[in-house]
């Protein structure tokens, strides 16, 4: 399994997966503000990881505070724990991470700095840890839909290197070919950053899953060959109406598989379904750099100087298109998305079956 992010040695090893496929990077950082230009300049990207990533930025601000009581060392960690939170505004699980650790500091408030310091170091391997059980867990659940000899679509990234390990739209694949069904991947290139061809296809590649690569406007095309028997995608924030936002081009391939009655899943593990959004239209839309767009791999311009980009890093497909969600407390219709943040629901009487 490829590792996106790990603590080592009192420093956060991240892969910086802009150098993929062809070559494997790992950079050791010991400062918070590289962690930030790492998830803000894609080295690691996925909701998950970056979340994962976040916690473990905050925990190295943190070896360098000097205080004597807490709310010394709080005052000083708050610029780290703001530009984490200012990285990456479409992803919920950065928040996610800022207030579990925030919340974990304050109830341990009448610990040592010293003390302080390792809990958030233990926290951040914690949230890695607990990250890759929960991905396995949505793969158990997910891979009840898969039948034996289907082709899956995936759109951008949703495997190990989005995560803290196994994936989430990629865990149902995996944990479908260890029970011994045979899988096909189909993977489409997600323009504009080319996440399906330099990262899917690569590690799919490495886990010896049969992959397909194809460009992302042939998606239909095979759909009505009857070439794609499912998809699976990820999100970077589910909301409670169950709408859903993720890269770019999630959206046209969820109409698509509409057209063509082909199930449209969404891998989305708690930390990303953000229960305080009542639809998807609320969702902040991150846009980026005109040069992801004109330029190929930061060297080779592909459109003239000067023309007008439009950029959205993401675009929210409206939870009528989604068959079901996997989370790790199992699957769900959209609709019934909300009831998971209850604590009175009864989750078999609402839960999915294939």
């Amino acid at each position: 399994m490829v590792n996106a992010i790990e603590w080592v040695d009192g420093k956060v090893k991240m892969l910086d997966q802009t150098k993929l496929p062809l070559e494997v990077v790992y950079e050791n950082i010991e400062n918070y503000e590289i962690v930030a230009q790492g998830i803000r300049d894609l080295w690691i990207r996925g909701a998950p990881a970056i979340g994962i990533a976040s916690a473990m930025g905050v925990a190295l601000a943190a070896q360098d505070i000097k205080a004597d009581d807490f709310d010394t060392f709080i005052k000083k960690l708050s610029p780290a724990i703001k530009t984490m939170l200012d990285t990456r505004p479409t992803a919920i699980n950065i928040k996610w991470a800022m207030d579990r650790i925030t919340n974990m500091l304050h109830e341990n408030r009448e610990k040592s700095v010293q003390d302080l310091q390792e809990l958030l170091i233990e926290e951040g391997k914690t949230i890695l840890k607990e990250d890759i059980e929960t991905n396995r867990i949505i793969g158990k659940w997910g891979a009840a839909f898969l039948k034996d000899g289907d082709t899956v679509l995936t759109h951008c990234n949703a495997g190990a290197l989005a995560t803290g390990g196994y994936g989430t739209a990629t865990a149902p694949i995996l944990v479908a070919i260890e029970q011994g069904k045979k899988i096909n991947v189909i993977a489409d290139e997600t323009r504009p950053v080319l996440q399906g061809a330099r990262l899917t296809s690569w590690e799919l590649m490495q886990a010896g899953v049969p992959v397909t690569l194809i460009t992302d406007n042939s998606a239909g095309a095979l759909m009505k060959k009857g070439m794609i028997d499912a998809t699976i995608v990820g999100t970077d924030r589910t909301v409670a109406n169950g709408d859903v936002a993720n890269k770019i081009g999630t959206y046209s391939v969820a109409v698509l598989c509409k057209e063509h009655s082909i199930p449209f899943y969404v891998a989305a593990p708690l930390s990303s379904i953000d229960f305080t959004i009542d639809n998807g239209d609320l969702i902040p839309i991150e846009e980026r750099d005109v040069s992801e767009v004109t330029v190929i791999s930061g060297k080779c311009r592909i459109a003239p100087e000067g023309v007008h980009v439009i950029n959205m890093a993401f675009d929210v497909t409206p939870a009528k298109y989604v068959t079901a969600i996997f989370t790790e407390k199992g699957a769900f219709r959209p609709s019934n998305i909300a009831k998971l943040n209850m604590n009175n629901t009864d989750i078999e009487k609402i839960r999915l079956s294939p």
